[in-house]
């Protein structure tokens, strides 16, 4: 088998079925398998995976035993030479797993493969490629003294500021959202270091891997989108997790650094509640919508959720582009119909739009809903059609 796909799942049912559609697609003409490990989630989640997706392999833990473990319990499962950790809140492209098979065979002493990712906006992710997380790269991170020059090696040493978003190169460390490598290499370093439970165990993982030899890198010729935070309150415990990460962390790898801790816990606050009081602040007046379908059901519906707003319907990404030129200047929804365009599609309209006055929805395949975030600092919004 060619590659087996791990998604752990808590509590963001609509976000993984619009996830599973993607993955369906991408792994199409490939000997693949799909395994969701679902860390005890509340909500339908179970009940949609059997009645939408019953051919999926699906792991029901009974306890939330965190991020590390659970996917340790998936790749146990995965019979392919490949691997894919990936997050629920994510949409792949139709060609993304093609391109990193591709890519991996090519790559001899090959470690974890990333790719390019953008949030719910179109906007590019800086984690996406990261560095190792020193002091020096941890306290420009955590201060904000890495927005001195972002592209610079010294002040963005955390984003890997000096390697271009366009350009597949070596890196250090990739985020756990999606790292694509050979199960045999998975396996050989231990997986997940579980005394992890949440956060960090991805830059973990990637140094190990950096240690035992191997090389990592960040592909940049597929792009996906993760809307990020879904599973995640940016609550005490969401602090207390992230902190216990670092501390973890840099009690394995960086010991002599041990004395700056309380410095690194400080800005670390300080960046985490920043993020928390950041998540609130969306005040966006849509002043425009835009949806890209032929389906007039649709077009009804839009106008009922936004009766406020004007709603344009066109039948082409073509058409939208030249509607969207002759408005310029204004807060602009635009609202994709995934079952008359494909994901990749989709996510390059995104890329090429992101901009802090376009906003985006999707309505998933074969689904009763629309899906998208405001930002990668925002929850993300599902709205349950009616019809």
């Amino acid at each position: 088998m060619d590659l087996s796909v791990i998604i752990l799942n808590y509590n963001v049912r609509f976000f993984l079925e619009q996830c599973l559609h993607s993955v369906v697609l991408a792994t199409d003409g490939l000997q693949a398998e799909i395994i969701v490990i679902d860390n005890h989630s509340q909500d339908d989640s179970s009940t949609m995976m059997s009645s939408i997706f019953p051919e999926i392999t699906y792991i029901y833990n009974t306890d939330n035993v965190g991020f590390a473990t659970a996917n340790n319990i998936g790749v146990q499962q995965a019979k392919g030479e490949y691997i894919c950790i990936l997050n629920p809140d994510t949409l792949v492209a139709e060609d993304t797993f093609h391109h990193l098979l591709a890519f991996a065979k090519t790559k001899e002493n090959c470690g974890v493969i990333g790719c390019e990712m953008i949030d719910g906006k179109g906007i590019f992710l800086p984690e996406s490629k990261r560095g190792i997380p020193t002091l020096w790269n941890s306290f420009t991170k955590m201060s904000g003294l890495y927005k001195i020059n972002q592209q610079s090696h010294f002040w963005n040493g955390y984003y890997a500021g000096h390697l271009s978003q366009f350009s597949t190169n070596t890196v250090d460390v990739l985020v756990g959202a999606f790292m694509f490598m050979k199960k045999s290499l998975y396996d050989e370093v231990g997986g997940f270091d579980e005394s992890f439970f949440m956060y960090v165990e991805d830059t973990d993982l990637s140094f190990r891997i950096l240690q035992k030899g191997y090389v990592n890198y960040y592909y940049a010729d597929t792009c996906i989108i993760h809307y990020k935070g879904e599973s995640t309150n940016r609550d005490q415990e969401y602090i207390n997790r992230f902190f216990k990460g670092i501390d973890i962390f840099y009690q394995k790898h960086f010991k002599r650094y041990l004395w700056m801790i309380g410095l690194i816990r400080f800005l670390s606050f300080r960046f985490v509640k920043a993020k928390a009081k950041e998540e609130v602040n969306d005040l966006t007046h849509i002043e425009q919508c835009y949806l890209v379908s032929t389906t007039k059901v649709l077009e009804k519906e839009i106008q009922k959720i936004r009766p406020t707003v004007p709603c344009v319907c066109v039948s082409s990404l073509e058409e939208l582009t030249a509607a969207m030129q002759k408005i310029k200047g204004i807060n602009c929804e635009i609202w994709f119909d995934n079952a008359e365009i494909s994901n990749k599609e989709m996510i390059s309209f995104m890329q090429r739009n992101a901009d802090a006055q376009h906003f985006f929805k999707i309505k998933p395949q074969k689904s009763s809903f629309f899906i998208g975030s405001n930002g990668s600092d925002h929850k993300g919004e599902v709205i349950l059609l009616k019809s």
